[in-house]
């Protein structure tokens, strides 16, 4: 039991320690601005990030900044939403015009090496899927082969179904 006790305390020392050490510019900048500056999807589906009729934004991705912004400030109001179509959302980042990405953005290998950015853990993981005519009679993506689809260009999207 002592073991058990004392191996909780380390950890928690070094939790305690490393949420010190891992406060780097951006949640400087965040402090010392007294606001976050997140990066919402605009265009996707209802659920991610949307403004309802009086303007309000509603959704996953806002909900996620609001969390942020209360751990980080003390208040999940202080969060400025930027919302950000996906071919401009990489370059917002790395500007600093948003602290933060919560929005539609597959985390890759190539994008890992090349945009030398700080990933964070996965908050939603889905799959790729195709909407078909039923008259298709499709029940797989085998189904599929020779058909015309669409897809955005650029994306992971499309790079997946190269594969």
């Amino acid at each position: 039991m002592r073991n058990i006790f004392l191996a909780a305390l380390a950890l928690a020392g070094a939790a305690a320690f490393a949420a010190e050490a891992a406060e780097g510019d951006t949640v400087k900048a965040i402090k010392a601005r007294g606001e976050l500056l997140c990066g919402v999807s605009t265009g996707v589906s209802t659920g991610m990030s949307t403004l309802d009729n009086q303007g309000n934004w509603k959704g996953m991705e806002v909900e996620f900044c609001r969390g942020l912004a209360a751990a980080i400030l003390g208040d999940a109001s202080k969060v400025k939403f930027v919302p950000l179509e996906f071919r401009v959302a990489f370059t917002t980042l790395q500007s600093g015009a948003a602290d933060i990405l919560a929005r539609t953005a597959t985390w890759s290998y190539s994008r890992d090496a090349s945009l030398n950015l700080d990933w964070g853990g996965v908050y939603m993981y889905d799959g790729q899927g195709f909407m078909v005519a039923k008259k298709l009679g499709a029940k797989s993506g085998k189904d599929l082969n020779g058909a015309s689809i669409c897809v955005s260009a650029g994306t992971t999207s499309e790079l997946n179904l190269a594969d």
